[in-house]
């Protein structure tokens, strides 16, 4: 892996990042506003969650 790799990762982040809003706005607003409701606890938690998910299917595709 070198730094093109990581650049075109970063850019489909940006991409995948970009769908909720583009496709379904209202619903993106409210899933903010839920968010910022949550505890930072919870947010912890479930940040920590999807970065765990993310590491093992990263894991698992090139394993």
């Amino acid at each position: 892996m070198d730094l093109d790799d990581l650049w075109v990762a970063l850019c489909l982040v940006l991409v995948l990042e970009g769908l909720i809003p583009f496709a379904a706005p209202n619903r993106w607003k409210r899933l903010v506003s839920a968010v910022q409701d949550m505890e930072d606890n919870a947010l912890r938690s479930y940040g920590l969650a999807m970065m765990l998910l993310g590491t093992g299917l990263l894991y698992l595709l090139n394993g």
